[in-house]
This record gives structure tokens, C-alpha cells and sequence, in this order.
């Protein structure tokens, strides 16, 4: 079963749960006894960015990705 993060909007404690997914976006209950906790959508950070550069042969690298095909 998914766990999702949620956060309290009484307290504001942050806090897991693992729920089917088709409860993920309901208000939940957070462990201090609050009711209407929220779910909160994870971010992801990403390092280096368009500055990265390009693999040789291009975009594609040929059919297969390894430039192989000739």
C-alpha cells in the first residue's frame, strides 16, 4: 500500500501514512488527534540542468540509443 506525507493544518506536524489510493487526496487525521490533516505533494530536486552536456552522436544516439546503427 502507498505511503503519502500529510501535514496537520491544526498543528502543523508532518507525518505518514500508508493508504489505498483512492483515499490519498481525503483529510486525515494527524497522531495528536486533529482532524483535517492534508496531503502533501512530494518535491524532487534536480541537479545540473540545461548546461549538461550532450551525449556524442547527437540527441539519439542512433536508433537503439548506443549508436550502433549505421
Amino acid at each position: 500500500m502507498p505511503r503519502y506525507d500529510y501535514r496537520c493544518t491544526t498543528c502543523e506536524a508532518t507525518y505518514e501514512l500508508s493508504r489505498p489510493m483512492a483515499e490519498a487526496d481525503e483529510p486525515a487525521t494527524c497522531p495528536t488527534g486533529h482532524e483535517g490533516a492534508v496531503r502533501m505533494f512530494p518535491v524532487f530536486a534536480t541537479l545540473g540542468g540545461a548546461s549538461a552536456p550532450m551525449p556524442a552522436g547527437g540527441a539519439g544516439g542512433g536508433c537503439c540509443g548506443g549508436g550502433c546503427c549505421s
